[in-house]
């Protein structure tokens, strides 16, 4: 099985960035644990705070792989793009989140995304991509 996780802006911050928020943990350590932990999965991943490269990864990778986890970040709530993007693909795709985006400000509340993909998890901490990669398995 062939899974893609892509990150949107700033979320290669992670472990730096509002750790009260996001943790202390780098995604580059929380993915080695994922790959360790499922090596039946090939995974894939991608981080960039470019909305079209973005855009072009989810259109690289949404023909060919069984699933994308996507945290598209502050993309989420303004990106009209990556939400066609998604509907345009064949691979389902989890929208993922590590805070509880409903108990933060209020524009994050909007999601692009959510309309167009399998399923949402949110505030979870980075446990919320095993989540998603989870429900691609069952």
């Amino acid at each position: 099985m062939k899974i893609c996780i892509i990150n949107g802006p700033n979320l290669n911050l992670l472990g730096k960035r509002e750790p009260e928020v996001y943790g202390n943990q780098t995604f580059e350590e929380y993915f080695t644990t994922l790959q360790i932990k499922y090596p039946a999965i090939e995974f894939t991943y991608y981080q960039s705070n470019i909305e079209g490269e973005l855009i072009g990864k989810i259109q690289e990778f949404g023909f060919s792989y069984e699933g994308i986890i996507l945290n598209a970040g502050a993309y989420t709530h303004t990106s009209i793009g990556i939400g066609d993007a998604i509907k345009a693909i064949t691979a389902p795709v989890i929208e993922v989140h590590i805070s509880n985006t409903y108990s933060r400000e209020s524009f994050r509340h909007q999601s692009y995304i959510s309309g167009n993909a399998k399923g949402v998890i949110l505030g979870f901490g980075l446990q919320s991509y095993e989540l998603a990669l989870v429900s691609f398995i069952k």
